[in-house]
């Protein structure tokens, strides 16, 4: 008898971009990658939490930014402006808040414990 091939359950991709609808996923999931310290690392997570909020079209027309220009500044090679990014995270329904290392490490060490009581 020949075997079918049977798809996973769920594509990875589509997991993630619904996971990625909820604003505090999306949050947490851009601080990690603004922590690694690859800015295309960040720009590559933005291009997913914005392909989760309708796509790049939906958001440049949010924005008010030229859906090319939106393209260009989250290529790998992208290097948005402060304004822009600001416009961009708006439109997900995102901002930026800037944190104290300790704080950052109490933010850590808080859910590293929450973690292991489970």
């Amino acid at each position: 008898m020949k075997k079918d091939h049977v798809p996973p359950a769920v594509p990875y991709r589509d997991y993630m971009l619904m996971r990625l609808r909820d604003p505090v996923t999306a949050a947490a999931y851009l601080n990690e990658a603004a922590s690694d310290g690859d800015p295309a690392a960040f720009l590559q997570a933005l291009r997913n939490v914005i392909d989760a909020s309708g796509g790049i079209a939906k958001i440049a027309a949010r924005t008010d930014l030229n859906r090319q220009a939106v393209y260009r500044m989250l290529s790998e090679q992208g290097n948005p402006e402060f304004k822009s990014l600001q416009k961009l995270l708006s439109a997900a329904g995102l901002g930026l808040n800037v944190v104290t290392a300790e704080q950052k490490r109490a933010a850590y060490k808080v859910r590293g414990r929450a973690l292991r009581k489970r």
